[in-house]
């Protein structure tokens, strides 16, 4: 069974990664940071930051409704599960203690399998989901365009945000930057502090900085990873529905579909719109049922269309810049599909299994290969198990 292939990287021969300091949740106010830079955390403010994004920055509520989508407790006895690293067999523990897991979920059949959770956090606590928000954005403006504020993904993004007009941007269609593939230079890399990632403004100066950016490729026909035209996607999405995304969120997805608790969103700035590109933050097992909505392509549970016509079906096509990424989505190869964060967070989504397996993590640093290789040999071991 052929599977991740996009994510396993080089095969490591034994681990050296570095476990996480992780606080008592009741002293956590006594580490949060003074920057609002996500990326340079210490070890001990990452675990009291990204359970209390919240209290720490400004955010936007997302609301969950009464009617909560079911996921039913059935237990399975994992104690016997191993995978492989190399020479080494590892188990289910080795797993969430060399990946510095603080939340890991498996979902069957609308039935949680299997969940834990550490460092003080419970079924209740609220985690930072980092670019899984990229893939929520990407369902928001397809039903964007089923509510008819958006015409199709091929319109120019400029249409929507006339500022960028002569810039680079200005011949990039909306599925150009979907695809992470306008072609304007970008660096995304989140060890750099000089890096655009890590100093990206918000608000209006982000159109202005994004614009002044070159082009280095022809639209559509490079990827290069780019959360800044994410955060562009959010404002494009907040500028055609003259709404922003979370109270939008709340009526298309949270409520509907049956979310179980209150979530939050980062906004860029004080009353300022939401990062469109990072943030969420919302428990395990909602994180579980946003791959449950995915997977059911965008249906409510009652067979309402959310989104666009065959949103996720498009959505999940490999893009021409690179097999491995659709609109805001990972590919992972036979159908499998999902959510990536930095840091570690995932949700990974099985349709031939009915199953979704979501983590929550705090990787002592951004995608390190070692701790991608430990993640992407546990899911596939996993995801053959059940």
């Amino acid at each position: 069974m052929r599977i991740l292939i996009f994510l396993s990287g080089l095969l490591i021969h034994g681990f050296c990664l570095a476990a996480a300091v992780y606080v008592d949740p009741a002293t956590d106010e006594k580490h949060f940071p003074k920057t609002r830079n996500l990326l340079f955390l210490k070890p001990d403010q990452q675990t009291a930051t990204y359970r209390n994004i919240a209290k720490v920055f400004g955010t936007r509520k997302i609301s969950a409704g009464p009617d909560v989508y079911p996921l039913l407790r059935s237990p399975v006895d994992f104690s016997d599960f191993t995978y492989r690293i190399g020479d080494e067999t590892r188990t289910i523990d080795d797993f969430i203690d060399s990946s510095n897991i603080v939340g890991l979920i498996v979902v069957k059949d609308d039935r949680i399998l299997f969940e834990r959770y550490a460092a003080g956090n419970t079924e209740d606590s609220v985690w930072v989901s980092f670019s899984i928000a990229k893939s929520v954005t990407s369902m928001l403006l397809g039903a964007a365009i089923r509510d008819g504020y958006i015409k199709s993904v091929d319109e120019k993004v400029s249409h929507y945000l006339p500022a960028l007009k002569g810039s680079s941007y200005d011949q990039a269609s909306i599925k150009n930057v979907l695809q992470m593939a306008s072609g304007t230079q970008w660096n995304e890399d989140y060890g750099d502090p000089n890096s655009d990632v890590a100093n990206t403004p918000q608000g209006e100066q982000l159109l202005e900085y994004l614009g002044a950016k070159k082009r280095v490729a022809p639209p559509g026909d490079k990827f290069n990873y780019n959360t800044g035209e994410t955060n562009l996607i959010g404002a494009l999405i907040r500028a055609a529905i003259g709404r922003n995304l979370a109270p939008y969120l709340t009526e298309k997805i949270w409520k509907p579909f049956g979310m179980e608790s209150d979530a939050n969103w980062l906004i860029e700035t004080e009353g300022g719109g939401e990062l469109g590109g990072c943030c969420i933050n919302a428990t395990l097992r909602d994180y579980a049922r946003i791959g449950i909505f995915a997977m059911k392509g965008g249906q409510l549970r009652d067979g309402t269309e959310v989104l666009a016509d065959n949103w996720m079906r498009d959505s999940t096509t490999p893009s021409k810049g690179y097999q491995g990424y659709g609109y805001l989505w990972w590919l992972f190869g036979e159908e499998i599909f999902g959510g990536l964060g930095i840091f570690g967070q995932s949700i990974f989504i099985d349709p031939k299994k009915n199953a979704v397996i979501v983590t929550h993590s705090a990787w002592s640093n951004a995608g390190d290969s070692t701790y991608r290789q430990n993640r992407a040999e546990f899911i596939r071991a996993m995801l053959e198990t059940l």
